[in-house]
């Protein structure tokens, strides 16, 4: 497994298409001008754009790394050399997963510092009304990592079951936008206009409500622009929810492809 890791991570940074898309954190710098464009809250609409930026570069990231990398190897028929190396198959797609979680770790590393320079200089350049709290921007970066490290394990039980990157990639794409909006959709179920719905509609509704993620849950940006507290109780849910779902998901990958036909 850790030679499987190795290789993986080797070979993601000798990606080009990947580091391409690294291109777009150059962007950073250009953030405080653009910010100064708003005449009040400079500081706030800087962090807000850092974290798009942030988000965007992640996203592509987890989207394309983990609904290409195993596609690739079954489709060169890389795969047919686990079966000579004491490896099981459920230890080589969590390889390949270790080190894709790794990469994002690092390349969220490398952002945030980029994220809390820009922060930096636009609260110099324009000081803020409100306080900047450091603390909640680096807890901000890490839950919007741990948030694409889940979503990449979705690429992975995907491309488990599909024989092309099609049902990996936009499969994960739909769970992306179906587990940023759901925390949404529960709360209008719970309004007076939500409960005027048919009632199937909203046991649907609900019911993929607790079966797809919930991506709300990772989001500190509110807690970081406005420097409110971030409740203690809350971050340690949410991180036992993020092992137990990372848990799930990756033990059902590894066992639909323990079962796969390798042709």
């Amino acid at each position: 497994m850790w030679q499987v890791f190795r290789a993986n991570l080797k070979g993601i940074f000798r990606d080009r298409v990947f580091l391409g898309i690294l291109v777009a954190a150059t962007i950073f710098p250009l953030i405080p001008s653009v910010s100064s464009l708003s005449m009040r809250q400079v500081t706030e609409l800087s962090i807000t754009l850092s974290f798009s930026l942030l988000t965007f570069i992640l996203l592509l990231l987890a989207i394309f790394l983990g609904g290409t990398s195993l596609w690739k190897d079954i489709e060169r028929r890389y795969t047919f050399s686990i079966a000579g190396l004491p490896l099981t198959r459920g230890q080589y797609l969590l390889g390949k997963f270790a080190a894709i979680a790794v990469f994002l770790l690092l390349v969220s590393l490398v952002l945030g510092l980029l994220l809390l320079m820009t922060v930096y200089v636009t609260s110099i350049l324009h000081p803020p009304i409100r306080p900047v709290v450091w603390g909640n921007l680096v807890l901000a970066v890490l839950f919007h990592c741990l948030k694409y490290i889940l979503l990449v394990s979705f690429t992975f039980l995907f491309s488990t079951v599909s024989t092309s990157f099609f049902l990996p990639i936009f499969g994960t794409i739909a769970v992306f936008f179906v587990g940023t909006a759901s925390q949404q959709v529960f709360d209008f179920l719970q309004s007076p206009s939500g409960q005027k719905l048919p009632v199937l509609l909203q046991q649907i509704a609900t019911g993929l409500y607790y079966i797809v993620p919930n991506f709300t849950a990772f989001d500190l940006n509110v807690n970081a622009i406005y420097a409110l507290d971030v409740p203690l109780n809350g971050i340690g849910l949410t991180l036992l929810y993020f092992i137990v779902y990372l848990v799930i998901i990756l033990s059902c990958a590894s066992f639909l492809f323990a079962r796969r036909e390798l042709n």
